[in-house]
């Protein structure tokens, strides 16, 4: 167990915990940043960025996470790789029990533990990330102009997705495992008049078939008739939602019925004062790179500012005994 008090601690290191620890680092804050399983997050995944700003040819998604550790460590920021499995919140500083390390102790948390897709698993699905398959419809339909695609999912998300995938496919097609769709009337309304839309209901999908280049297409169960269909494909897109990697604080900090950590509107702020919380584990809406970054940068200044505050209110107390 450490005996070590911190005046601010990182948890998560995709964009958001990266530029969160950037900006403590340079405010002299010496923050600890606590590494997961999968130290960069998401992008670690994700083979070309190009929709990141700075980078005029895209750049790898690890290269573009190790920049960021790199100039997180530049400024002093502390590294440790750990799960956090419990958290202590009732006062501060706060306690968090770390996998692997003991106890760490805290005057101020940023949480930025990200969002995991969901995914079919499925025979095929993994192994082909980066090489056909993909959750991120922003991110990487660029990649599949006047190809094929299937987008599979049932909901608003599936529908917007298969939408804006238009833009670039030659022929998408929506595989759901029902014969209805969970998507709203007006996303449902969108997407069946899409002429380049084509729908295959009443689909379980059973292995993604790929040559180790790439896929060639998506092998199902037609739920009708018992038979197994091949349909075609350069590039799949699951949409069936994403998990917020918060199951470490509930009951510790105000997650909504998905979830996701619920911030002050404007502000990175949790119902816990000095625990923050940025990036994708509060963002529904964009879950973008570039937002996360953002909100990793909001997140410090807050977090800051908190401390900030509390050292004078400390001081102050001092004085006045």
């Amino acid at each position: 167990m450490e005996n070590k008090v911190y005046k601010s601690v990182v948890i998560g290191t995709g964009p958001a915990g990266y530029t969160a620890a950037i900006y403590l680092a340079r405010a002299s804050l010496n923050p600890l940043v606590i590494e997961g399983p999968q130290p960069g997050g998401q992008l670690t995944t994700t083979t070309d960025v190009e929709n990141f700003p700075g980078f005029p040819e895209g750049i790898m998604g690890p290269e573009l996470m190790d920049n960021m550790r790199k100039q997180a460590e530049r400024f002093g920021t502390e590294f440790k790789s750990g799960w956090v499995t419990g958290v202590d919140f009732s006062k501060r500083p706060f306690k968090l029990q770390v996998e692997g390390i003991g106890e760490i102790v805290t005057e101020s948390l940023i949480v930025a533990t990200g969002a995991s897709a969901r995914y079919l698993n499925i025979p095929g699905e993994q192994e082909n990330l980066g090489k056909g398959v993909s959750a991120c419809a922003t991110c990487d339909g660029f990649f599949f102009r006047g190809k094929k695609i299937i987008v599979i999912g049932g909901g608003d998300s599936a529908m917007e997705e298969a939408n804006f995938l238009t833009r670039f496919a030659s022929e998408l097609t929506i595989v759901h495992r029902r014969d209805e769709l969970r998507a709203s009337k007006i996303m449902q309304d969108r997407a069946k008049d899409n002429s380049k839309i084509k729908w295959a209901l009443n689909r379980t999908p059973l292995e993604v078939v790929g040559t180790g280049m790439g896929i060639i297409g998506l092998k199902v169960k037609n739920n009708e008739t018992g038979a197994e269909e091949m349909i075609e494909t350069d590039g799949l897109f699951v949409a069936i939602g994403h998990k917020p990697n918060t199951d470490f604080l509930k009951g510790h900090v105000e997650l909504n019925d998905q979830g996701y950590i619920v911030v002050k509107p404007g502000t990175s702020e949790t119902n816990i004062p000095g625990v923050f919380a940025a990036g994708d584990v509060h963002d529904m809406k964009y879950r973008q790179a570039i937002t996360a970054a953002g909100s990793g940068c909001q997140a410090a200044l807050d977090c800051e500012k908190f401390l900030e505050g509390s050292m004078a209110h400390d001081w102050s107390s001092t004085l006045s005994n």
